[in-house]
């Protein structure tokens, strides 16, 4: 049976308090009487809890991380991240998948994670003024991924830009009538890809005089079959695309194989540009803009761990790049197949 603290205080002569003060190395005890509490805790084999030495200080030494889904690639990725980022630094890490509206209530109203960590990270998740003001309530760090807000530690990309240049792109090879494949702008859980993606796109077809035709932005929800659908039905308009951008590889998987379904060539007949540089985008030799996930993932929490230390007074927001890579499914010579 493991020794007990109480059993160290017997065999040293000493309180229960005497020895958690100097197993954790506080300045208030004697060194006569720190040596026998060392000597009894080794002849015990004890070994301290580090629950109990967390709780001693006031610290958690964990991170609580809120995603809106814990089932899609770009969150799994950014989990992974952060739980390495976390590891390294003797930090552990507390989930709050959300999944829908109602999780995303239940979670503000009740903020489970009270008490229980030492910094949150909210993934790339709208928040409205009550729920900031309900993690403010919390009295700990709060960094956003994904996000920005003025007050705030953020790391991002910018959405925006990024789907320009995946729209600029393919009006730079002469198409005008662009399909969009997004992410469901009306979702309860409001992450904002799907968003500032779409103002991209729309921006990018002005710059060429092209008004967005509403008949031409179709839902994909950020699934493979989700993509084929919505690309399905881009192809049974009376005039379809030439070009499609979908918001996210996995998306543009789907549109790729319904484009091939249909009888059609990519990129002869429709070229399709997706968004993520997922790691099997080369595979699929998917034209897409690269967006730097773990290093996103990586940066935020560093710099989340720093403020909760008290080492990064002033909260900054900093702006990751994107990259267009350029494949064959918009430029048969840029083809890896």
């Amino acid at each position: 049976m493991a020794a007990s603290i109480e059993d160290v205080a017997r065999l040293a002569g000493v309180s229960i308090a005497t020895v958690s003060r100097a197993l954790r190395g506080l300045p208030d005890v004697a060194a006569a009487t720190r040596d026998r509490v060392l000597t009894a805790a080794a002849e015990l084999d004890y070994v301290a809890s580090p629950f109990a030495a967390r709780l001693a200080s006031g610290r958690t030494a964990t991170v609580g991380v809120v995603v809106p889904f814990v089932n899609r690639w770009f969150f799994a990725e950014v989990i992974d991240g952060v739980e390495a980022a976390l590891r390294k630094a003797g930090f552990d890490l507390l989930l709050y998948n959300l999944g829908d509206a109602e999780g995303r209530d239940r979670f503000f109203d009740v903020m489970p994670m009270r008490k229980r960590v030492d910094a949150v990270l909210i993934a790339s998740l709208v928040l409205d003024d009550a729920e900031f003001e309900a993690l403010g309530a919390l009295s700990c760090p709060v960094g956003l991924l994904g996000l920005e807000r003025p007050g705030f530690l953020s790391t991002r990309i910018d959405d925006v830009c990024g789907a320009q240049a995946a729209v600029r792109h393919l009006t730079s090879l002469g198409h005008r009538r662009i399909g969009l494949i997004g992410g469901d702008t009306d979702d309860p859980m409001s992450f904002t890809p799907p968003l500032r993606r779409r103002d991209g796109y729309r921006d990018a077809l002005a710059e060429v005089g092209v008004d967005p035709d509403p008949a031409l932005e179709v839902l994909g929800y950020f699934t493979i079959d989700g993509g084929g659908e919505a690309a399905n039905r881009l192809l049974a308009l009376p005039d379809p695309p030439t070009a499609i951008f979908a918001e996210s590889d996995e998306m543009a998987y789907g549109a790729i194989r319904a484009v091939r379904r249909a009888g059609l060539r990519v990129p002869e007949d429709v070229a399709i540009v997706g968004f993520d540089d997922h790691v099997t985008a080369a595979l699929m030799d998917l034209t897409t803009i690269r967006q730097p996930v773990t290093e996103q993932a990586l940066d935020i929490t560093a710099r989340l761990l720093a403020v909760a230390a008290g080492d990064e007074a002033n909260p900054t927001d900093v702006v990751l790049p994107t990259q267009l890579i350029v494949r064959g499914s918009t430029d048969p010579a840029a083809s890896v197949a």
